[in-house]
């Protein structure tokens, strides 16, 4: 097992790889792609066309454990819910590289950024807001805020990017996501659901110094989990489940 799935409920890995014009949406291209793809990963049978040209294969998701590839637009995506190693992640995430240029024509030259990053579930039945303030703005300056009498916090979604290098080419980006609404705050009726750590490191194509897709995302997953590992699980995934452990 992932050494991160011990961490949270769930846990996955994602990759963009994004691009400055439209993809390909016409059957043959589509098809084709998607089919050399299930060759390499046979369990991955759901294919699905949603609006807007967006097309999806995956694995069955009952086993808890699945992959999935998206079309969507302008963006290729690659994930892998609870993969069981990173390795697996990395195997799968690359092979979509390689892939992409000759399947669905991207190249470097018409390429925006990629993206990898890490996500981690984390589920409570209750004021996902409240428990975000609680781990991470304790003793802050909004602590005044949320402590007033009959206060409940209704929004608190911290967001922050920051640059990597000079040319801001290399970015991280920690945003945590909540799902609780005002309505259940008022009723106190709370389904059991996600709080949702996200970390990702961005590298904007053209001035980047990798000559392929391949250095690049084995110097971003470097970055990642470097990074991940200091601040975001000790400084955020720590502090959440402390909180959620002893409202639960």
């Amino acid at each position: 097992m992932n050494s991160y799935a011990s961490m949270c409920d769930d846990f996955g890995v994602t990759m963009y790889l994004a691009s400055k014009v439209e993809l390909p949406t016409g059957r043959d291209t589509v098809l084709h792609f998607f089919d050399s793809l299930r060759r390499v990963y046979p369990r991955m049978t759901d294919f699905e066309k949603r609006d807007g040209n967006e097309f999806n294969l995956e694995e069955d998701r009952d086993g808890g454990s699945y992959r999935f590839v998206n079309i969507d637009g302008r963006r290729l995506t690659s994930g892998f819910v609870n993969p069981p190693t990173l390795e697996d992640a990395d195997a799968q995430n690359e092979k979509l590289l390689e892939m992409a240029p000759y399947h669905l024509g991207i190249h470097p030259i018409d390429t925006d950024a990629l993206d990898v990053l890490y996500y981690f579930d984390l589920m409570y039945q209750g004021n996902h807001d409240e428990v975000v303030t609680e781990a991470l703005a304790s003793e802050g300056p909004f602590e005044g805020l949320f402590k007033l009498n009959g206060a409940r916090v209704l929004n608190y979604q911290p967001n922050m990017m920051v640059a990597l290098d000079d040319g801001c080419q290399l970015q991280a980006r920690l945003s945590v996501e909540t799902r609780t609404s005002a309505y259940q705050v008022r009723t106190g009726n709370f389904p059991d659901s996600p709080i949702t750590v996200y970390f990702t490191i961005r590298q904007f194509w053209g001035r980047q110094p990798f000559k392929s897709y391949h250095e690049s995302y084995l110097n971003q997953r470097r970055i990642l989990d470097e990074l991940v590992t200091e601040q975001v699980l000790p400084k955020v995934i720590a502090p959440l489940r402390q909180v959620i452990g002893a409202k639960s």
